[in-house]
């Protein structure tokens, strides 16, 4: 027993001396690879995004910041791998929304969004659009409410993904102004899109990225951005205040978050590095290409944010009922 003892009193007394001297984790690391986790498939925004910071941080970190593809459970699977990785900096997670909407819509997820994981930083917002076929016959939004009253269960509106914030931001206005309104779920927002141009559906809750160009066109009419300021991709577009419905922001959202207990060193080190990244003109140009606009707030302000997230969206969930298998 003597030997490990000893063996302890000098890990200790090390420690002791690396605190004395100023040693930062963060001094030596990295010193290997890095992974970053995407909980969905290739080729979607979050993807897109973490393919950005990958790339950005592999330039800074002098390191190779790798993507790692782990789609499944509407992004369950790759979030519970990284909850239980090591909180080495050596597994950092890319999140959407969802990390924080799962949590009330499933039975059972195998994370705690707050718990389990210490917030990076909120890399990039996307405020969501509602979108009408050209020929609806109510031009704003605060119309468009008094038309789905004077018509209950008449109308209709195409949702991208059950659980996703376009689809809770469509329940939400539902609850806000107790409308009869038919939600339409698809399986992508193309699908939902193309439903409202062919007329089929005639209002949209989608994502801005995918809204962007049709309502460019003149295929779908924007009634609002649900943000507290107008897109800069969609100028001419409203916002949800400035149309008359306040009180119903809602952002597609991507982060970046470590498995609860990895230093603050190294968090604060990947804040940093993202927060020079999305400043630069060329990811700008990037990130505004796919309707996000960048943020990078620090740790705190993104660990605010996660909460307020859970308590917004669980109450929608509860109130709509929505269950996902």
């Amino acid at each position: 027993m003597a030997r490990p003892v000893r063996a302890l009193a000098c890990v200790a007394a090390l420690l002791c001396v690396l605190a004395g001297s100023g040693y930062s984790w963060a001094d030596g690391y990295p010193v290997r690879p890095i992974r970053l986790i995407v909980p969905f498939g290739a080729g979607g925004p979050t993807d897109v995004i973490g393919r950005i910071v990958a790339q950005k941080l592999s330039e800074s970190l002098g390191q190779q910041v790798y993507i790692e593809n782990m789609p499944g459970a509407g992004g369950n699977t790759g979030v519970a791998t990284a909850a239980h990785a090591a909180a080495d900096g050596y597994t950092m997670l890319v999140v959407s929304t969802g990390f924080m909407v799962n949590p009330s819509m499933y039975a059972k997820v195998p994370y705690d969004p707050v718990k389990d994981f210490a917030p990076v930083t909120l890399v990039a917002a996307s405020p969501n659009v509602v979108s009408v076929h050209p020929s609806f016959p109510a031009p704003t939004l605060k119309e468009l409410i008094e038309l789905v009253k004077a018509n209950p269960g008449k109308y209709s509106f195409a949702q991208p993904s059950t659980g996703s914030t376009p689809h809770l931001a469509g329940e939400l206005f539902k609850q806000q102004y107790q409308l009869d309104l038919v939600t339409v779920p698809f399986n992508s927002a193309a699908l939902a899109i193309n439903s409202t141009i062919g007329g089929h559906t005639p209002i949209a809750f989608t994502a801005l990225p995918p809204a962007m160009t049709n309502i460019k066109e003149g295929k779908l009419r924007g009634l609002a951005v649900l943000s507290v300021k107008r897109a800069a991709a969609l100028p001419e577009v409203p916002t949800n205040a400035e149309a008359g419905v306040p009180d119903l922001e809602s952002d597609t959202l991507t982060g970046i978050v470590a498995p609860g207990g990895t230093p603050n060193d190294v968090i604060e080190r990947w804040r940093g590095e993202i927060a020079k990244a999305v400043a630069a003109p060329d990811v700008k140009e990037r990130l505004q290409a796919l309707g996000f606009a960048p943020v990078a707030n620090t740790p705190d302000e993104f660990g605010a944010r996660i909460k307020a997230e859970i308590a917004k969206w669980s109450k929608v969930v509860h109130d709509a009922h929505i269950r996902a298998d």
